[in-house]
């Protein structure tokens, strides 16, 4: 009886066991090779072309555009009046042509990649091909050096010799190229520093913080040779000094470059009106806006330090701002007649560019109106009044046109006058949701134009004669993923509302200047793109192009799968898409990662298919399911109450429908392991991706955070003032002061129970590496274990670094979460395919 016993219970260790391995195999290896085989290098030789980007001409509805396929690149003209498509050249006789001239071999499939310009009233182009042939440089003056007896002499030298350029034209339907002459494309060194008037006539620019001017004959002196001894300059003004100049913003320069360049030319950026004659600027005092640095270790000789005002929220003091106008004709400067007092920021309105501008070499900025007026916006320090007004550019007086009064943050986009500037298109979220107003020249509101539960995006275009608004929006039709963008046209009377781009897909579009025609782009994370000309009324003229993306289904490719689900309110729907691996096995358990941004401005979930993979399809394939949702606070195109849902609690109001969201997913889909699961993400992703491992410690297992803006109390005071919120509050006296806030990630250190990794670049301007330092620091304190890794020389993006840091957060998942590590030093998987030296 015993030895049975003994056997039984060694049946069922054996079992038990046998379960427990079983368990144990059903989570995957990390794949590291099909992962390496997804990287954006790969990723550029199976997918070309996904989108048709119209350069619209200036004659007729007429566009050209580039696409690539796996077959090479055509080049096409789309006539929509005369609803045909032909191709711009020949690709085999283009392809003969260059080999005649250049001596270079082509074929049809493989030409150079060209930089057309449209001449001779858009009946030719020109473009230049750089061959493989070595020429002599030809140079003005020979350089003559004195020898050792002082005696002037010409040395010899080996002549300096540069590949040969050819400067073409071809006549549009012609048989032939032309060899207009062998000029290289002349540098342009002034586009660094000239602001050129409409008419040409004069050239502002900044040195050593002030305004000067130059005319054109002078200025074309500066285009051949900017160090021309001849040049006039003629100095403006005499009070302009750092932190409280004319331009010349030395942002991104070192303690060595600012020296080196602190007496050259620099740019300063404003709008001029419409006859060339006023200049307007705005001035900003940041004198008393405290410093920040961050220190280049890995420069060429000596570490650099690059010094940088930087406002923090919550600090008393403010930029101030003026708006001034200079007067080309008398050199007078006015001044706009505003309260500097204020802490307030200001915008002024600009004319919106033509679409069949867009390729032009000089485009000047230009005031929205034509007839001496200034329409700008101020905003207060809280971001809750927003004044529209309009300046008068000779006397500088100010009227206020519109109000806007908000209990938390308002938005705003670009003003649309029309009729003669007799009307005025606003877009407000005042009744939450985003729509257009119309309103008269003197601010009485006439009617809302929009209405109804969905978020216009923007403007499109507008049809004066018709009375008829193009724009674009987000959630009109209640069948389809709310963040699906179409267009739409509407009357301004409010009638008329329709879709004329419509389909359960998301949209980007380009309209004629006529407003007559565009090109909509369509597609969904799991589609094929597609591209098509369509009329003012949504009418197909003709479908342009579908992506080919057989080259890339031939590696096993399988589009990723959107969802819906709740909110961790139960109410509010959430979407997201799903990304699993290629070789994916519904009978394995798989970590689940969450690839994570929380907005406000915006919530990083593909509504289109994209071929930037790095951080969600790749990661995929490492052996995990990664998702990226949205979350309560997020995405701008919804309800202003969805976007507004964070303010005052900027650091945990996304986390618990991130946290949410894993769970209902886990209950659908057997293959998610509940028990292992990861989040990552950059910048704001990077932060709230370690706020969830300290704030809910026991789901979230392992987490990587990147460039993560960990301590928003030393972030930009514009991102965390605005979406968490400042208060303004008033003395016996009146006098305004600001209290600010948040939460911070270090104060929870003590919670981490799982396994984390912080990433910054040290040189990171924009989300200062102090804050990841802070964490890591407060972490220390907190006796918790951690990585850390530093990105030498690399500023918020990681640069050519980026690639490194897909491996890091490789590693890492593949150690905590599919409980393998990697042995070798070498990233095997980033040499592999790296051409030897």
């Amino acid at each position: 009886m015993r030895n049975i016993t003994l056997l039984f219970i060694l049946f069922l260790s054996i079992n038990l066991i046998s379960a427990q391995d079983t368990s144990l195999s059903t989570t995957p290896a990390p794949n590291y090779r099909l992962a390496s085989q997804f990287s954006p290098t790969n990723l550029a030789k199976l997918v070309h072309s996904t989108t048709v980007r119209p350069h619209w001409l200036k004659r007729g509805n007429r566009f050209w555009y580039q696409y690539k396929t796996t077959e090479g690149s055509n080049y096409y003209l789309i006539n929509a009046d005369t609803k045909s498509k032909s191709k711009l050249f020949d690709n085999e006789k283009m392809a003969k042509w260059l080999t005649e001239i250049t001596k270079d071999p082509y074929d049809a499939q493989h030409l150079p990649r060209f930089n057309f310009k449209f001449v001779k009233n858009e009946t030719a182009i020109r473009f230049r091909v750089t061959s493989t042939e070595e020429v002599e440089v030809l140079e003005d003056e020979k350089t003559v050096e004195k020898d050792s007896s002082a005696t002037k002499k010409e040395k010899k030298k080996a002549p300096k010799m540069e590949k040969k350029v050819y400067h073409l034209e071809y006549k549009l339907g012609g048989n032939s190229l032309t060899i207009l002459d062998n000029k290289k494309k002349e540098k342009e060194p002034w586009k660094k520093w000239a602001t050129i008037s409409p008419d040409s006539t004069i050239v502002l620019f900044s040195k050593n913080y002030n305004l000067f001017w130059m005319d054109k004959a002078n200025f074309l002196k500066a285009v051949k040779d900017e160090k021309d001894s001849t040049i006039v300059e003629n100095q403006w003004t005499t009070d302009g000094v750092e932190h409280y100049g004319y331009g010349g913003s030395g942002r991104g320069e070192n303690n060595e470059t600012k020296e080196e360049k602190k007496d050259d030319r620099k740019r300063i950026s404003g709008i001029w009106s419409h006859d060339s004659k006023k200049f307007v600027f705005t001035k900003s005092d940041s004198r008393h806006i405290k410093d920040l640095w961050v220190i280049n270790s890995v420069a060429k000789k000596r570490p650099t330090l690059e010094t940088y005002k930087y406002h923090m929220p919550g600090e008393a003091e403010f930029y101030k701002r003026e708006l001034l106008v200079f007067d080309m004709p008398s050199k007078e400067i006015v001044n706009i007649k505003l309260d500097t007092t204020k802490q307030q920021s200001i915008s002024v309105y600009r004319a919106p560019g033509k679409q069949s501008n867009r390729d032009d070499d000089f485009q000047p900025p230009l005031l929205l109106s034509k007839k001496g007026k200034i329409y700008f916006n101020t905003i207060s320090r809280d971001r809750k009044k927003l004044d529209i007004c309009v300046a008068d550019i000779n006397s500088g007086d100010v009227t206020v046109l519109i109000e806007e009064r908000f209990n938390t943050y308002i938005e705003s986009r670009p003003l649309v006058l029309f009729n003669n500037e007799q009307e005025i298109l606003h877009w407000s979220e005042r009744d939450g949701w985003a729509h257009f107003y119309l309103y008269d020249s003197n601010g009485n509101l006439k009617r809302q134009v929009t209405s109804g539960s969905y978020h216009v995006n923007g403007f499109t275009n507008l049809d004066e004669k018709a009375r008829v608004l193009y724009f674009t929006a987000s959630g009109v039709s209640k069948n389809q993923d709310p963040y699906y963008e179409h267009l739409y046209r509407i009357n301004l009377d409010g009638t008329g509302l329709r879709n004329i781009n419509s389909g359960d897909y998301n949209t980007a579009i380009s309209m004629a200047d006529s407003n007559k025609y565009f090109v909509s782009n369509y597609s969904r994370v799991n589609t094929i793109p597609k591209s098509e000309l369509r009329n003012a009324n949504g009418s197909i003229i003709m479908t342009l192009e579908e992506a080919d993306l057989s080259q890339l289904f031939a590696t096993g490719y399988k589009f990723p799968e959107p969802f819906k689900v709740k909110a961790d309110d139960g109410i509010t729907d959430i979407y997201g898409v799903m990304y699993k691996p290629f070789n994916f096995d519904d009978t394995k358990s798989y970590p689940l990662l969450e690839y994570v941004y929380p907005g406000p401005q915006t919530e990083a979930v593909n509504k289109s298919f994209s071929i930037r993979m790095d951080r969600l399809d790749r990661m995929a394939q490492v052996g995990f399911v990664v998702i990226t949702l949205g979350n309560r606070g997020g995405h701008p195109n919804r309800s202003k109450w969805y976007h507004n849902y964070g303010y005052g609690n900027l650091r945990d109001y996304g986390l618990a429908d991130k946290k949410y969201v894993a769970e209902q997913l886990a209950k659908t889909h057997p293959y998610i392991n509940i028990d292992k699961i990861g989040i990552y993400g950059h910048s704001g992703g990077g932060f709230m991706s370690t706020a969830a491992m300290l704030v809910y410690p026991d789901f979230f297992k392992a987490a990587v955070s990147s460039a993560g803006n960990h301590d928003n109390s030393m972030y930009n005071s514009w991102w965390s003032e605005t979406h968490h919120g400042i208060k303004e509050k008033k003395d016996a006296d009146n006098n305004i002061s600001y209290e600010y806030a948040i939460d911070k990630n270090q104060s929870l250190a003590s919670n981490l129970k799982g396994h984390l990794m912080l990433i910054t670049g040290d040189i990171d301007n924009n989300v200062h590496p102090g804050g990841t330092i802070r964490m890591a620091n407060a972490l220390i304190k907190a006796n918790k274990r951690f990585d850390f890794m530093i990105m030498p020389g690399q500023r918020h993006g990681f640069g050519n670094m980026t690639e490194y840091s897909f491996w890091l957060r490789a590693d890492h998942f593949s150690k905590y979460l599919l409980d393998t590590k990697t042995m070798s030093i070498d990233i095997t998987e980033m040499n592999r395919d790296r051409p030897k030296k």
